[in-house]
């Protein structure tokens, strides 16, 4: 694409850019999010409360391990929100139609759709009245969920390839991959810390895929993308709480997630953010693993 096109595009962009409207947040949003969550818990970790630190899962001598310092680290989260802030303005301006009037216009098709199922066996109003609500049932709560969790398979699956390849492939490793794993114990603002082009292979076009393909509403991307966010902070931020809900529901929470950043089991639990069932299915869990290994030693032995 020639420079001086895309530099017009984007001036464009930000000219005509409404921070307030559903497109615009779907962009920034998740950004401040991230900022302010990480801040919370480097505030925390500076601190030092005894109740809290309890469920620290790295002493201060292990994070001293880490190969790149707390200003890198910054920097490289920076760069890669910026990259992500300019893709996600070209992404929300090829969305035209306004989604409110799409909205409303889905729920008319499902109404008429409905309503020619029930209008011969009920009144016509009360017909009408029923087929709306179902429809709106359907639009408002049935599609979005669908989508979110079409959303997160999607998201789930496409990372755990790259990430399984990333340590299969030794050139990848050693120039993408790594940077992230010079981070043995991981902190809030590390959880984007990544090679730029692995940040934006990985993170950004995964995200800006599920969008896509799912056809989200400005409104829902926005939450998918705020969700997912908080989800990959919480599985960097080196804290496990017992009430966090978010540990609680998804397996794949930071304990999880710390295996794969320990030498021992760099090699297991490539799956991430959500699920844990590519590692299941594929056998690349750390018990499994271990198990495993344990198994053949046991051969080698008898």
């Amino acid at each position: 694409m020639d420079v001086c096109y895309l530099s017009k595009v984007l001036q464009q962009s930000f000219e005509s850019f409404d921070v307030w409207s559903e497109e615009a947040m779907a962009v920034w949003v998740p950004t401040a999010v991230y900022w302010v969550q990480c801040s919370l818990f480097e505030v925390i970790m500076m601190l030092e409360i005894p109740f809290i630190e309890k469920y620290r899962i790295y002493t201060e001598e292990e994070r001293g391990r880490n190969k790149v310092s707390f200003g890198k680290v910054i920097v490289m989260v920076t760069l890669q929100h910026i990259i992500q802030i300019i893709l996600g303005i070209l992404l929300m301006k090829n969305m035209d139609i306004d989604a409110h009037q799409q909205h409303q216009k889905k729920i008319g098709q499902y109404t008429a759709i409905i309503s020619n199922y029930l209008c011969p066996y009920s009144h016509k109003d009360n017909c009408v009245y029923i087929s709306n609500t179902i429809a709106i049932c359907i639009q408002s709560y049935i599609i979005p969920v669908i989508q979110f969790v079409v959303a997160m398979l999607f998201v789930d699956t496409y990372q755990y390839v790259l990430h399984r390849m990333a340590h299969t492939y030794t050139f990848v490793y050693k120039y993408m991959h790594s940077h992230h794993h010079r981070l043995y114990a991981p902190y809030a603002f590390g959880a984007l810390y990544n090679h730029p082009l692995e940040a934006l292979l990985l993170d950004t076009l995964g995200a800006a895929i599920a969008f896509e393909l799912t056809g989200m509403s400005p409104r829902l991307g926005m939450c998918f993308f705020v969700f997912s966010t908080v989800k990959t902070v919480n599985d960097h931020c080196g804290y496990a709480f017992p009430w966090d809900p978010l540990s609680i529901l998804f397996k794949n929470n930071v304990k999880y997630h710390s295996l794969h950043h320990q030498p021992h089991g760099i090699k297991t639990n490539y799956s991430q953010p959500f699920f844990t069932f590519w590692d299941t299915l594929l056998n690349t869990e750390y018990s499994q693993v271990m198990k495993a290994k344990a198994e053949e030693k046991a051969r080698k032995h008898s």
